[in-house]
């Protein structure tokens, strides 16, 4: 039976032991300042553990509140004036990151390269021990700001990876098959676009168009806009790719196709005849093969894979989600003027 909480007035925060608290953070403070030249984010993330460690301890040992804790962060501050993060509450966020990563030791490779409060943020968004892993992983490996990062959590980027229909394994080297796999998604959120409830290829890639930043941010790192359209002639026929990119990582160039209904096999057919004229045509020496992207409404996944089997250029399949414009209501329908009275309008005017 754990013993009873110890509450503390006014002269127990100034006890010994508080004390003998104080000094030992502050020991912990100047020596991380000697370090921090060297390594300022790992030595800062290091500080803020050891600091939540001890805090942590006196709490379970000692019973020490919140009122221990606002003394100790009133100290700091005017200790280490010059230093911000002794804030309460961000004190607070040290125990719970104590408590998070209890054996830094084990944790350390991947916590102390990203900030702070991209650490905070994971901790307080995510449960699952993986999951956190990877976005700190993908944080360190794509430079992720807090807002790009917090971005991905809210979109279930994590989730998302695992879901496209693909081939690459069987068409591309392990390596770039890999990393292949990592830049897909499924499905992707077009949650920038509000498009009619039945709109065509053309209106959904303006859109995407439109919105070109969004649009990429959603892709991922590494792709470069090459073009929309993009013409290809074979046989002195004109082809046209919907959306061109070429990836920096992969060092390819890839090919998307946009479609307003559920994916077909035939989808599969067209993509290939793309990526064979491209890497004939376009392709340089240095390239890997040309990679394609089908987005559509809708898949079956079993369908989907039958469709890749005997594929052999590298095809991703996913689907993508967009908002819809509601329909107006009735009575507002009802109130608005139609097509021919507006026309008859502008006529009597041009009269």
């Amino acid at each position: 039976m754990s013993p009873p909480t110890k509450q503390l007035n006014a002269g127990t925060l100034l006890s010994k032991e508080y004390k003998n608290l104080f000094k030992e953070i502050k020991a912990k403070v100047l020596s991380s300042q000697l370090k921090a030249s060297l390594v300022v984010n790992s030595e800062l993330i290091k500080l803020y553990w050891e600091i939540g460690k001890v805090v942590y301890q006196k709490q379970k040992s000692e019973g020490w509140g919140s009122k221990v804790i606002e003394k100790l962060s009133k100290d700091l501050k005017n200790t280490f004036s010059d230093i911000k993060g002794f804030s309460l509450t961000n004190i607070k966020y040290m125990v719970q990151f104590t408590k998070e990563y209890p054996n830094f030791l084990i944790s350390q490779q991947a916590v102390d390269q990203i900030p702070w409060g991209h650490n905070m943020l994971i901790i307080q968004r995510l449960i699952d021990k993986d999951e956190r892993i990877w976005y700190i992983k993908q944080t360190i490996e794509n430079g992720w700001s807090r807002s790009v990062l917090e971005h991905w959590i809210d979109s279930n980027l994590y989730r998302r990876q695992t879901s496209a229909a693909t081939n690459f394994k069987n068409t591309l080297p392990a390596t770039q098959s890999d990393l292949a796999n990592q830049i897909i998604k499924d499905p992707y959120c077009f949650d920038f676009l509000t498009l009619r409830k039945k709109y065509d290829e053309k209106e959904l890639e303006s859109g995407l168009m439109d919105h070109i930043q969004k649009f990429l941010l959603e892709l991922g790192a590494g792709f470069v806009f090459v073009g929309r359209q993009y013409k290809l002639t074979v046989s002195n026929k004109d082809f046209f790719v919907d959306l061109l990119f070429y990836h920096l990582k992969l060092r390819n160039y890839i090919v998307v196709e946009i479609k307003a209904k559920a994916f077909s096999p035939k989808d599969v057919g067209q993509m290939n005849f793309y990526l064979s004229v491209i890497d004939d045509h376009l392709r340089q020496p240095g390239d890997n093969p040309t990679m394609g992207l089908l987005l559509c409404k809708t898949k079956d996944k079993i369908v989907a894979e039958y469709a890749l089997r005997d594929i052999n250029k590298p095809i991703g399949i996913s689907e993508y989600q967009t908002k819809i414009m509601e329909s107006l209501p009735e009575n507002l329908k009802r109130s608005l003027p139609t097509i021919e009275e507006i026309e008859e309008e502008l006529s009597n005017k041009n009269q």
